[in-house]
């Protein structure tokens, strides 16, 4: 967690129990890093690419790393800038740093309709804002840096504009970074920080259950890699990102992958492979992963494909669906129209045996799988974006014996009683407020099983 600090003044280190300042890169910069290295912070200049070198230029003795705030148009270009830099100044830690959306519930949806927007009922599903797809993207692109973005606060009352974020808001932005498995430079409102620099008592009760969330998450946990069976090879940011951004609203766990990771091996770990950027030369990598069961869809990718002297066996006004081996592939001709439809489409295609989780009374939770190294699921991170405590019932394919749930409120951890149903595991998560984490550990030979219709 990082903290972008604008005030004149800043509390020492040990007040907010955080390390990592990042202010704006201008004349006055030199002077303010200074005096926050004196309170015991690692000061990091946020600068746009081309203020880089000028910036690590003026900070290459006391500052203690460049984040460079760029847009996706701008991701391409900066990878020769960091590389540059990086050898320019060692001492210095180059990061990129993205632009998010502030995780929020909306309650209506904003649809793209051949240039047209259009915006739902109020009284439709709730529309979420989360940065799970931009991470996701980051995580694949970039695997060597943990992803860290930013956002700006929608302040949308006079007396937020004056006051700032609810703590609840702070809250969700800490616990959705940290189930993201990303890094966040958090602004703080110019309220709070005038409060926290003069030791203001309110100010510190609202920075006091910050820091109960905060150390929560950064507690040391097993390492653990992201679970999902379907492989989403993104292409141009533009067109890729909202339908992965539903597939991530909608709790179908997906793994990003880049061209390189279509070889056999690889995709036998997925059952379904959507495809949003040009196939690769070697079509045969899909057609084996059709023949031996999966199933592929190609949007807005026209042939000549192998597949498609193979028989149809289903037509639509702008899909069509081929039989190659023990699967099937989906032909879309035109880009994703309306990704939510798009999403649920994907889920309806899953094979029921084969869904990794499915949550019921979640509307406004986002939950993420995650699995040791070559292993099943074997933890869940849930985010609720309503920020009022939900009753959530979940269920995970496998067989688990053990259910341990942890929240910031109340600590690690409260047995949840698992029941078996036909190669899946449903429990009930009786409180979630913000963010919760779920541990599951796997039953072993000769444990006894609680039965179905166990009450």
């Amino acid at each position: 967690m990082f903290i972008r600090w604008t005030y004149p003044d800043v509390p020492p280190a040990k007040t907010l129990g955080l390390n990592d300042l990042v202010i704006s890169w201008n004349g006055d910069a030199a002077s303010f890093l200074e005096s926050s290295r004196k309170q015991g912070y690692h000061v990091y200049l946020e600068v746009t690419p081309q203020q880089a070198s000028a910036a690590a230029e003026a900070g290459k003795n006391i500052a203690a790393g460049v984040l460079l705030r760029v847009s996706p148009s701008e991701q391409i270009d900066v990878d020769a800038t960091l590389q540059t830099l990086r050898s320019l100044y060692p001492k210095l830690t180059f990061l990129v740093l993205h632009l998010g959306k502030q995780p929020q519930m909306r309650g209506t949806l904003v649809l793209n309709k051949n240039g047209v927007l259009e915006v739902s009922s109020p009284t439709a599903q709730p529309w979420l804002d989360t940065n799970l797809a931009l991470v996701k993207i980051e995580q694949a692109l970039h695997p060597r840096q943990v992803p860290l973005y930013s956002f700006e606060w929608e302040l949308t009352d006079s007396l937020q504009k004056v006051q700032g974020p609810h703590v609840e808001d702070y809250l969700l932005a800490v616990a959705e970074a940290a189930a993201f498995h990303a890094d966040l430079v958090l602004s703080l409102h110019d309220n709070l920080q005038k409060a926290l620099a003069q030791n203001d008592a309110d100010g510190m009760h609202l920075w006091k259950q910050m820091q109960d969330y905060l150390e929560f998450y950064s507690r040391s946990k097993e390492p653990v890699e992201p679970a999902g069976n379907v492989g989403v090879l993104a292409g141009d940011y533009k067109k890729s990102y909202e339908p992965i951004n539903l597939l991530a609203r909608h709790n179908i766990p997906f793994r990003i992958l880049r061209p390189t990771d279509l070889a056999a091996d690889r995709l036998k770990e997925f059952d379904m492979l959507v495809v949003l950027a040009s196939p690769p030369q070697n079509i045969k990598s899909i057609t084996d992963f059709v023949a031996r069961g999966g199933t592929a869809i190609l949007v807005d990718l026209p042939g000549p494909y192998p597949w498609q002297s193979s028989r149809r066996v289903q037509i639509g006004d702008h899909w069509v669906a081929y039989a190659v081996g023990k699967g099937r592939v989906i032909e879309l001709s035109e880009p994703v129209p309306d990704p939510e439809t798009f999403a649920q489409d994907l889920r309806r295609l899953i094979d029921k045996q084969k869904v990794l989780i499915s949550l019921w009374n979640a509307l406004t939770t986002v939950a993420v799988p995650y699995r040791k190294p070559h292993d099943g699921v074997t933890m869940l991170e849930l985010i609720n974006y309503a920020e009022d405590p939900l009753r959530v019932q979940v269920r995970v394919k496998g067989s688990f014996h053990s259910i341990r749930y942890a929240t910031p409120e109340r600590g690690c951890c409260e047995s949840l009683t698992p029941i078996q149903h036909d190669g899946f595991t449903e429990f009930v998560v009786p409180a979630l407020r913000i963010g919760g984490r779920v541990h599951l550990k796997e039953r072993h030979a000769g444990e006894r099983t609680v039965p179905a219709n166990a009450k």
